[in-house]
């Protein structure tokens, strides 16, 4: 029964997202205040529907109802209750309700403390969220269903796979997804500004919350994914470069750039294309990463081995939000025209060169983890790209960001002299120097001065 009702749930939860997604973008671009007003209750009842889905899924989990196709291939009768509790999202279909839960959670929230928001924008806000809703609960329902019933259930289920039942796993995905997801809200934004066509101070206070939360959550769960592999898998190591690793660490890397532009456009309303281009790429890059995981495109250990029929939807929902988005961002060009002025030597210049660099080492990472892919569709060649190429290609820019951090935060805004920027750092400079000479000197047990 319980079931049962979590599938309807859902169903119901994709129609509410469908009226959210279509009433409130017509009443603003209409400016009916009725319309608009539909948002913020569609919001609340479609992130209350989908927590009842996800709800009645676990406690098919935690009671062992077999009778369920998803409980019988990941769970077991003898399993402790966290994994019993971390099977409802150790597979395909339960992390991807877990993924629609968080994305009907943010347009919630956005719906509950955006209340400072302007009314359109914050329409236009919540309908994008929708959007990306709709697509997700329409990917659920027709492909990967987690309340497929059995005829006959067995008596027992075949298990958790072995190397997910750890509290580091149990803990990983849960935070990931925040992390993802988080960035649908910056998208989402970005999207509504551009339709808006309104990008100003004011919007870079709205959105920088949303982007540092995202990007906590992101780092707490590429820290325990990573703590996970090094100690389960053994794997060693600062960082190994598997595709699932370089799938969150891309957005990530995406993320920290947002965070920083949107700082500028906040106190400077500068770096205006910068910051929107940043958030639909941050966004676009997690729909990479997911189609990265659950395609099969490419192998790893921890990946979702999946068919690629559920790739190429996954493919065609990231080819709708980002083309959609990418051509809304060309055709509002003349909106994002930059108010505030700097010169070469500043804190937005300083603050520009780290966009870049952090920008161009996430392609770098994108182009090492898709060339095996690539060269085997097109020159059919069967390649492995590992640590040396990405030590190789992705630590120079590290070094430069590296350089470049303290000598940036120590400049003014607008105009700054790089001398009296660098006086206060001189003896910092000097202990970095001496320690990294010690660092040296140990790993290689060789002289400095020698």
């Amino acid at each position: 029964m319980i079931t049962e009702l979590g599938h309807f749930a859902l169903i119901l939860a994709f129609g509410v997202a469908i009226v959210q997604m279509v009433v409130p973008l017509i009443g603003a671009h209409k400016r009916w205040p009725g319309w608009m007003a539909v948002a913020e209750p569609a919001a609340g009842a479609q992130f209350a529907l989908t927590l009842l889905a996800f709800g009645a899924l676990m406690w098919a989990f935690v009671i062992s109802d077999f009778s369920l196709r998803l409980v019988v291939l990941n769970s077991h009768s003898m399993k402790p209750l966290l994994y019993k509790i971390s099977g409802t999202w150790g597979n395909h279909e339960g992390s991807m309700l877990l993924w629609v839960l968080i994305v009907s959670l943010f347009g919630a929230m956005a719906a509950w403390f955006g209340g400072n928001l302007p009314p359109t924008l914050r329409a236009r806000v919540l309908s994008v969220q929708a959007a990306i809703g709709v697509a997700f609960f329409a990917f659920i329902l027709f492909t990967s269903n987690p309340f497929l019933r059995l005829a006959t259930p067995p008596f027992d289920g075949q298990d958790l796979n072995p190397l997910l039942q750890d509290p580091g796993l149990a803990f990983h995905p849960p935070f990931l997804y925040l992390g993802y997801v988080g960035l649908s809200m910056t998208f989402s934004f970005a999207v509504a500004a551009l339709i808006e066509g309104r990008i100003d101070a004011a919007w870079g206070r709205w959105v920088r919350p949303w982007t540092l939360a995202a990007w906590v959550f992101l780092t707490i769960g590429i820290a325990l994914g990573s703590w996970w592999a090094y100690y389960e898998l053994g794997w060693g190591g600062f960082w190994f470069w598997d595709p699932v690793e370089n799938a969150s660490f891309m957005p990530w890397l995406l993320a920290a750039a947002l965070l920083h532009s949107a700082i500028v456009v906040e106190k400077r309303e500068s770096l205006k294309s910068w910051t929107i281009l940043l958030a639909i790429l941050a966004f676009g890059f997690s729909l990479i990463g997911t189609f990265i995981v659950r395609s099969g495109l490419l192998t790893s250990v921890h990946a979702f081995a999946n068919d690629p029929e559920r790739g190429v939807f996954i493919l065609m929902i990231m080819a709708f939000f980002m083309g959609g988005a990418l051509v809304l961002f060309a055709a509002r060009a003349s909106a994002l025209e930059a108010k505030g002025v700097f010169s070469m030597v500043s804190r937005e210049s300083a603050l520009l060169v780290n966009n870049v660099l952090l920008a161009v080492a996430c392609f770098v990472v994108f182009i090492g983890t898709m060339w095996p892919l690539l060269a085997e569709m097109f020159f059919d060649r069967k390649l492995s790209v590992g640590p040396p190429f990405f030590n190789a290609a992705f630590t120079p820019f590290m070094i430069m960001l590296g350089l470049i951090l303290p000598i940036g935060s120590a400049m003014p805004w607008k105009r700054a002299v790089i001398s009296r920027a660098l006086k206060p750092l001189r003896y910092a400079f000097v202990l970095a120097i001496a320690i990294g000479g010690l660092a040296y000197a140990m790993q290689s047990g060789r002289s400095l001065l020698g």
